[in-house]
């Protein structure tokens, strides 16, 4: 599912799939997160911030194809997506990266 997300959307839950165009180093002030940029269709591309101190990092590499499920934060680069892993405090469903055959959560 492609969507264009809007300023609006910022926090809301969103799933999105995309291909893997560009791997980044690792955030690692505070918790940890693995992050890299997808092309979501309709000239949007969005930062891709999943915690590797909650969730397993997703082995992906350039133009993988990934199924990604997060917390939407709006930016003028197209946007971010965190909170691609289980809740720890129950509260939410949480989120995922579906990478092959495997969910990362």
């Amino acid at each position: 599912m492609n969507q264009t997300f809007q300023k609006s959307d910022t926090g809301s839950w969103i799933e999105v799939t995309g291909f893997v165009k560009r791997l980044l180093s690792d955030d690692n002030d505070g918790l940890r997160h693995q992050r890299f940029i997808i092309d979501a269709g309709s000239d949007r591309s969005l930062l891709i911030a999943h915690n590797i101190d909650l969730a397993a990092r997703v082995p992906v590499g350039m133009s993988d194809r990934v199924q990604v499920r997060g917390m939407y934060e709006w930016n003028e680069l197209g946007g971010l997506v965190h909170w691609t892993h289980h809740d720890p405090h129950g509260v939410e469903d949480g989120g995922y990266v579906r990478y092959r055959t495997k969910i990362y959560q």
